[in-house]
């Protein structure tokens, strides 16, 4: 088993937490750790947006990006199947 630790929470979080180990069926821990993983992934993908954002804002890299990505779609019909 895992070392755990203790972290404080406000009464609320603490309620939300309890409704949802009732109705989920899943431990406090386990919660949390779910909260957790889906909110680190929501970082990443709006880091990844952002980053897109800013590349169509310079034509060059876009273009530039565009070019690379067009020479990618070339290995699809590499005449490998189920690879």
């Amino acid at each position: 088993m895992e070392a755990t630790t203790t972290i404080r929470v406000s009464r609320r979080t603490r309620e939300t937490l309890r409704e949802i180990t009732q109705t989920s069926g899943y431990s406090v821990q386990e919660v949390v750790e779910q909260a957790l993983e889906l909110y680190k992934r929501r970082q990443l993908l709006e880091a990844t947006n952002a980053a897109y954002a800013a590349l169509q804002d310079d034509p060059d890299e876009w273009s530039a990006l565009e070019v690379e990505l067009e020479a990618w779609d070339l290995t699809l019909d590499d005449g490998l199947k189920g690879v």
